[in-house]
Parts: C-alpha cells; structure tokens; sequence
C-alpha cells in the first residue's frame, strides 16, 4: 500500500484524502488547527455561531462523490435542507426578484416581475446554461491538463463552446436575453466568485450561475462548518490518520530528487517528526507553498505575477433584534451603480462607490445559530485585494461604520451582541496571498491549463489541491480540484520504488 501525505485539512484537502483512501492509499492528513475545515471555519461566541468560509452550498453531487469515493453515505453524514428561494434579490428602486427553485417557478417569478417576453426568455436561457454545463463539466473542469493543447483533446466539444458563445463575454450574452437589467444582473454577478467583472468574464462562467440558480442553493445541519466535519468523518472512518494541531515544516526529498515525506511540528510535547510517504499533496495557496515549503523552486510564472481577485470585507454580526419584511436566507442588495463600481474596484483598486452587498441569516434556516430573539448575520462587501491603494488601518473602521448604517437602513438588527470584522490583512494572516480569498482571477490566461498545474514536475511526487490550481475558485472547484489531485498521485505511484533511502529537507516551514 503505497502511502501519501496531504497538507492541510480544508475541503480540497479532505476530498482529496477521500479519493486517494478510497482508491486503496495509505493516507495521513495533517491540520495546523485543532479542527478540520481551513476557510471553512467557525467562530462561536456568546450563543452565536458563524461560518467564516463560504455561505453558499451548491452542487450537492459533487459532494456525494466525494463521500462515496471514501465509501460514506451523504444523506447519514450530512443533513441538509435546499433553501428555496435560493436569493432574494433587492434592487436601489425598492424591487425585489426572488431566485426560485425549478424552472416553473422562477419562470412564473420572472413573469410576475419582468414580463412575459423575459419569461419566455428565461425558456431559452435555461437550455443555454444547461448545455454549457455539460459541455465544461467534463472537459474543461473535471479534468486534469498537461499542456494547452489539451483544450482541445475533444474538438466536439471545443467546437461546442464555439458555437455557443461560450469565449465571448458573459455581461453582453446574458444582456441580449433579457430586458430587465436587473434579471441581468442577477444571473451575471455570479462573474465575481470568478474574481472579474460581468462585461469582461468569460461566458463560460455561465456555469457558476447555472449552478446557483439552476441546480439549486442548500444549508446543511449545523452550518456550512458541518461541511468538512462530515468528510473528516468519511476520510476516517475509510481508515485515513487525521491529525490535527500539527503543522508540516518541511518537505523530505531522496537523494535522486523525488519526495520522501515531510516533517512536521506535533507540540511542545510530541516535538517534531518525520513523516515518509511515497507522494505528498499541498493546498495552502500556491505562493505560501512555495515560499515555506519550496523556498527553493521559483514558482511559476502565473503565481508570480498573476491577477489576483479581488477579496471582500466580511461583518459577522450577532445582534439582538427582528429581522426586515421579507428576508431570507441569503440577501444580495443589488446598488444603483454597476459597472462604474467594478471598475473602482478591479482596474483601480478602490473601494465600490455604490457597493452591492450579500447579508446571510443563518439564523434564519437554524434558529441554534443565535440567541432567542437575536440573529447570526454575515455582511459581505466586495473590496480590493492588497494590490489596491486601499489603506485598511483607516479604511477597517470606515468600512464598518458604512456597513452599520447599511444594516439600519435595510431594517436589519444592529443591537449588536458580539462581532468579528474580517478585512484583506486578515485574509492575509491567515495564509491567503494577497489577501484574498478567491486566489487567482479567472481570466482566459489563468484558466485551464495556463493555471497553475497540480503537478510540481521539479519535485517528482509532489502535488497540489485547492482554489489555486485546476480547476479554480469556489466550493464545487475545490472539491474537484482533490479528485484531480488523487488522480495524479494515483497514475505517479506504480512508477515509484517501494524503498526508503537516505533522505534531505527543503528548507522552510509552513
């Protein structure tokens, strides 16, 4: 049984230790923290509970595979409910457009809101999405690529995204559906997980809102953090060592070159330890990689100079009070301003003038995140990532002042009980380079095979898993992104010796 290391203990980390276990590998996980998740973590504090990754649950399949793949049962291990409306959107002339789930309803939304030629477009739309999805999928994102010249290993399908637009822009493709701007912009601002603007993002990122608004938005038992937990519970019930606390230092190579193993940090009482494996798979984000674990590889290019997404502010906020008329789970509050806003944002590094803003309420769907008569929110306003001119020593307390007043304003609770505002240094902090945490954007030169590879090719046996390679940012990506990592390491290992020689260490600790 050959054995592997994965550094990290997130959820492409966890997908990956599922994929590998489940393909017969000898797995150990090492977490610095005491508790599995990485981005998907949880604050709890004062009878609130907040989730400080992700809020958005989409794509329930891709988790099934990964929990199958260790041999665990979804429906046993992870409980959850599809929130229907997935968003309630609200625009600056006081509409709203609900996103509903299945195609009848939101046509019949559509319909009552926008008029019957939008609705008859939303017929014609759904097609469109559906098809680009299934076209992707396979091909261009759950798949591993070895040059640019496997974009078109499938000329079908290459041929397909041609003929449907998929490499033209997303804001005019969706623009020439529909009438309402605001339909516009509630199946384009999906672009942004993307880290690019909806004139500019390519159209193929039609596929993030098909999965939002096609395939649906779900909350599981517990909060997002009842993610990882229930694959660290499939991980190690199919046999994989999770140890948490433990931090990896180094990186063992042989002598002739491949990776031996890593060293790690178990505590002031365990102290350090040699851990040998035949592979290993790393997904901290790629430069922090290779500034503490490969200090002596000059990363690739992309990582190096790349465009990086733009970050965001995020308020959690545990306040007493009633909630506004017609909230839901997730509420996207759509600003007057559109392009002038990603404009400051991405090409000039401000701040949005005229912000639009996503407030969660779990509290809502769970009333165990908060107090009786309190509400768990999460506030999420775009902002520039470290590249910007943004001063955030004086701009933190500006931006949560701007947000408080945004709180009253929309009626919600602001008897503020508790509260954690999270800016990009603290991104930074947490190991996410340039202190965002949607990595590299998405544009044509960092997608696919110009993004950064999952195979180390200097370090033979050494990979990577997470938003900084293939295939990307967002829940669904990284979940793939650890298959395609187990799938590496699973066609590396019958060429490599079962021996265990002499071995060196690269320098640096992570």
């Amino acid at each position: 049984m050959s054995r592997v290391v994965v550094i990290g203990a997130g959820l492409a980390g966890l997908a990956t230790a599922c994929h590998l276990s489940g393909s017969g590998h000898d797995v150990t996980l090492i977490e610095a923290e005491d508790a599995p998740g990485g981005r998907a973590g949880q604050i709890v504090r004062d009878g609130f509970r907040f989730d400080t990754g992700p809020t958005v649950l989409t794509m329930r399949s891709l988790l099934e595979d990964v929990v199958g793949a260790a041999g665990g049962d979804l429906d046993a291990l992870l409980p959850m409910q599809r929130l229907d409306p997935a968003y309630r959107a609200t625009y600056s002339d006081g509409s709203e457009i609900l996103v509903r789930h299945g195609h009848e309803a939101m046509r019949a939304e559509i319909a009552e809101k926008s008029g019957a030629a939008d609705a008859a477009a939303f017929d014609r739309f759904v097609p469109w999405l559906k098809r680009l999805y299934e076209v992707e999928m396979p091909h261009f994102i759950d798949a591993n690529f070895d040059t640019p010249l496997d974009l078109v290993r499938n000329p079908r399908a290459a041929a397909s995204l041609v003929t449907m637009g998929g490499f033209g822009r997303l804001g005019p493709a969706v623009k020439r559906r529909f009438i309402d701007d605001r339909l516009r912009r509630l199946f384009t601002f999906q672009a942004m997980y993307a880290g690019l603007p909806p004139s500019s993002a390519l159209a193929i990122y039609a596929v993030i809102t098909y999965m939002d608004c096609i395939e649906g938005v779900y909350f599981p038992d517990g909060g997002m953090a009842a993610v990882p937990h229930a694959l660290a519970k499939a991980a190690t019930d199919n046999g994989v060592d999770l140890r948490l606390g433990q931090k990896v230092t180094r990186v063992l190579r042989r002598p002739d070159g491949p990776v031996a193993g890593v060293e790690i940090d178990a505590g002031p009482i365990k102290g350090s330890e040699k851990l040998m494996a035949d592979a290993v798979v790393c997904t901290l984000d790629l430069p922090v990689a290779y500034r503490h674990l490969l200090p002596d590889l000059a990363p690739p290019r992309v990582v190096r100079t790349g465009d990086y997404s733009p970050s965001a502010v995020v308020w959690h906020v545990g306040a007493r009070g009633d909630l506004p008329a017609g909230a839901r789970h997730h509420n996207i509050h759509f600003a007057d301003a559109w392009d002038s806003s990603f404009d400051a944002l991405i090409k000039q590094g401000r701040m949005m003038p005229d912000p639009s803003r996503l407030v969660t309420i779990p509290s809502l769907t769970d009333p165990t995140a908060a107090p009786d008569g309190a509400h768990t929110l999460y506030v999420l306003e775009p902002a520039p990532n470290l590249d910007g001119v943004v001063d955030w020593r004086t701009q933190r307390g500006r931006t949560r002042e701007e947000l408080l007043a945004f709180l009253e304003r929309e009626g919600y609770p602001t008897d503020i009980v508790t509260e954690e505002l999270v800016d990009p240094l603290d991104w930074q902090a947490q190991g996410m380079e340039r202190g965002t945490p949607f990595a590299l954007a998405h544009t044509f030169a960092q997608t696919g095979p110009f993004r950064p590879s999952n195979v180390e090719k200097r370090l033979p046996g050494f990979f990577f898993a997470g938003s900084g390679t293939v295939p990307g940012v967002g829940v669904p990506m990284v979940l793939v992104s650890g298959r395609l990592a187990a799938e590496r390491v699973t066609s590396y290992l019958p060429t490599v010796p079962r021996r265990q020689p002499r071995i060196t260490t690269t320098e640096g600790a992570a």
